[in-house]
């Protein structure tokens, strides 16, 4: 049982709160009583968040593998609906401090985005291909953040994006039934309510290579890969895996999954971690952690 005072989150019961949160160099995980573990790189304070408590949700900043990225940010979602973040702030991406009334988040690269419980959208950071243009969104109930671009699910399970386009990653306009959302570098990954999945933008790699996925339950979307969590707690992945970041198929009893840049997390239903992928940065040394928050099983399509 959460040992902190119920708010103003809990009245939400059903939005998708990520207990798991995955960067390009960092993970991190919620732990059953509201405070927050991470490891990895903590070179901008990214992996600061030892202070925390209240949280109910976790969003981690995530960039393309390159040679010049993985300066990164970690953001957390309080039970009363305000967000405090830690790490990389350049482009104001940390400025959370004056939200109210957020019910989930999200990080993308140089930048956050906050959910309000009426629906509306707000979003702080870098905004030089329109990601965070997002004021005039009504009636959404899940988020992503992408590279440069970011997505929203409508309650009438449409989808809207804004951002960078260049690779067709927001053409989501004709998407329906959708249930949850996942945007990475340069592609886009929905979740239908009937456990299929969809995917649009960049297929390099084959991170959009999901028709024949069936029973999923949630999703998560790396630079070059993505994962799906099946309903029997086994996980696929498709796209890039030159770092073993799609190497799943031996995982069982997986209750939630989060992607970073070229490694992949995932929760166990007796509350540890298992992880596999990118290490360079000891991103992927979870094995220790224990007591990590189980999702809310009302979360599930």
């Amino acid at each position: 049982m959460l040992s902190y005072r119920r708010g103003m989150v809990d009245r939400f019961p059903g939005m998708n709160r990520s207990v798991l949160a995955a960067g390009r160099r960092h993970t991190v995980g919620l732990k059953a009583d509201g405070t927050v573990v991470a490891a990895g790189d903590n070179r901008l304070g990214q992996c600061g968040v030892d202070g925390w408590s209240g949280i109910v949700a976790v969003a981690a900043g995530n960039v393309h593998l390159a040679t010049n990225t993985g300066n990164a940010h970690t953001v957390g979602l309080r039970d009363d609906g305000t967000v405090v973040a830690a790490g990389w702030n350049r482009h104001g991406q940390c400025e959370t401090g004056e939200w109210r009334d957020i019910v989930a988040i999200a990080a993308g690269w140089c930048r956050t985005v906050g959910l309000r419980a009426d629906g509306t959208v707000v979003a702080t950071g870098r905004n030089l291909e329109g990601e965070c243009e997002t004021d005039d969104w009504r009636g959404i109930v899940a988020i992503s953040a992408g590279d440069w671009h970011t997505i929203g699910v409508r309650e009438d399970g449409t989808v809207v994006a804004a951002g960078n386009n260049r690779h067709r990653q927001c053409e989501v306009g004709e998407w329906r039934d959708i249930v949850a959302v996942a945007a990475g570098y340069l592609h886009t990954v929905g979740l239908r309510a009937d456990g299929a999945v969809v995917a649009a933008g960049n297929v390099r790699a084959g991170q959009c290579a999901v028709d024949g996925w069936r029973d999923i339950v949630a999703i998560a979307a790396g630079s070059l890969h993505t994962v799906g969590l099946k309903a029997d707690g086994t996980v696929v992945a498709t796209g890039d895996n030159a770092f073993g970041q799609c190497e799943v198929g031996d995982w069982r009893g997986i209750v939630a999954v989060a992607a970073g840049c070229a490694h992949t997390v995932g929760l166990k239903a007796d509350g540890t971690v298992v992880a596999t992928g990118d290490n360079a940065h000891g991103q992927c040394e979870v094995g220790g952690w224990s007591d990590i928050r189980l999702p809310d099983r009302s979360q599930q399509p």
